[in-house]
C-alpha cells in the first residue's frame, strides 16, 4: 500500500503517453500534467543522458520549471544505462510522486521503456558474461550484425523479431543470454512478467504518415538551427566515442561521422531524417501491438490543449483517490 495524498492507493495510478517520434508528445504530456497536477517521467532511452538535450528534443528550463520531471540527465554519455535501471529508477519516481498526491504521467518512445514498468519487462541479470559479450562483439566486428542477427533467429525467433537487425547492442544481450542460460531472453522476460503494479491508463498519438514525415523534417532542422551540430561537437571534443551507447543516438552519430571528415554535412541532415523516419516506423509497430493504448489522431486538433482535452475527457473520473485538482506539491 502507498499513502497519496493521505489516502491508500493499493495500486498507484499512472498515466502513460507514447508515440513515434515528433508527434508531439511531449507537449500533450505537458498539458495533461499541468491541468491535473502531474509530474512527468520521461520514457526515453537517450534523454537521460546529460548533455545530450538538442538532438534528444529534450524539456527546456522553462517546461521543467512548470511541471517537474524525472529520469532526465541521469547518466553520463560513456555511461551504460540498462533496462533494468532505468526500471528501478521510474519506479521509485512514481513512488514519490504518488506520496505527494500527484499523477505520475509517463511520456515517452522508447517501447521497452515503457514496458519495463508498466509491464515488468526486464533484461535478466543472470545471463550476464563480460568474456561472451565480448567475444561476440569482436565476432560482430568481422562478419556484422546481420550474420549475428541470422545466428539469433535460429535460437529465439521471437527475439530475432524484435530486434532490428542492425541494432548490434541487443543483438549480442539476446545471444550472451542464450549462451549462458541455455534459455531464450523472451522466455526469461516471460517469466519476469507478473502483475503491473500500477493502475494504468495508456494512450497513443498519432498522425497520417505524409504529416509526421512532414514534422520529422521540420524538427532536424530546426535541431540543426539550434545548434545539434556544436552539441555533437562538445560532446565528441569531451571523449565521448562513436562507439559508445549514447552517441549511437539518431542524430549524433551521423554528424560525428562529419566531424570525423566521413560524409558530408547534406549528406548527414539527409540520413538523420530517413533514420528518424525509419524509428518512427518501428515505435508504431512497437505500440500497436499494445492493445491497452488508446490512439488519439491528434491531425483531428489545432493545438496541444485539444488533445489534452480530449484524453482527460477520455479519462473520465480515473484516476480515484488522487487529488488532481489542487496545486503540484
Amino acid at each position: 500500500m502507498l499513502e497519496a495524498g493521505g489516502r491508500s492507493l493499493a495500486r498507484p495510478p499512472l498515466l502513460v503517453i507514447v508515440g513515434p517520434t515528433a508527434v508531439g508528445k511531449s507537449a500533450v504530456g505537458l498539458e495533461i500534467a499541468e491541468r491535473l497536477n502531474g509530474e512527468i517521467v520521461s520514457a526515453d532511452s537517450m534523454q537521460v543522458y546529460r548533455g545530450m538535450d538538442i538532438g534528444t528534443a529534450k524539456a527546456t528550463e522553462d517546461e521543467r520549471a512548470r511541471v517537474r520531471h524525472h529520469l532526465l540527465d541521469v547518466a553520463d554519455p560513456g555511461e551504460i544505462f540498462s533496462v533494468a535501471r532505468y526500471q528501478e529508477l521510474a519506479q521509485a519516481a512514481i513512488e514519490g510522486i504518488t506520496a505527494r498526491g500527484a499523477l505520475a504521467v509517463m511520456v515517452g518512445g522508447t517501447g521497452l521503456y515503457v514496458d519495463a514498468v508498466v509491464r515488468g519487462f526486464l533484461f535478466p541479470f543472470e545471463g550476464r558474461n563480460d568474456d561472451i559479450r565480448q567475444r561476440l562483439e569482436q565476432e560482430a566486428n568481422v562478419v556484422g550484425s546481420c550474420t549475428l542477427h541470422g545466428r539469433l533467429r535460429e535460437v529465439d525467433p521471437r527475439a530475432a523479431e524484435r530486434i532490428h537487425p542492425n541494432d548490434r547492442r541487443r543483438i549480442i544481450r539476446a545471444l550472451e543470454v542464450h549462451e549462458v542460460t541455455g534459455v531464450p531472453i523472451t522466455e526469461l522476460q516471460r517469466r519476469h512478467k507478473g502483475q503491473s503494479r500500477y493502475d494504468t491508463r495508456q494512450f497513443g498519438l498519432t498522425l497520417p504518415r505524409d504529416v509526421l514525415r512532414e514534422r520529422i523534417d521540420r524538427r532536424v532542422d530546426e535541431m540543426m538551427s539550434a545548434g545539434l551540430l556544436e552539441e555533437v561537437r562538445e560532446l565528441v571534443g569531451g571523449g565521448y566515442a562513436p562507439c559508445f551507447t549514447a552517441m549511437q543516438a539518431i542524430g549524433y552519430k551521423e554528424l560525428a561521422a562529419y566531424l570525423e571528415g566521413r560524409t558530408s554535412l547534406e549528406e548527414a541532415v539527409h540520413t538523420i531524417k530517413n533514420e528518424t523516419r525509419k524509428y518512427a516506423k518501428r515505435q508504431m509497430t512497437w505500440f500497436r501491438k499494445n492493445r491497452d493504448i488508446e490512439w488519439v489522431d491528434i491531425s483531428e486538433y489545432d493545438e496541444p490543449e485539444q488533445v489534452a482535452d480530449e484524453i482527460i475527457t477520455r479519462l473520465g473520473e480515473w484516476p480515484r483517490g488522487v487529488d488532481t485538482g489542487g496545486d503540484p506539491a
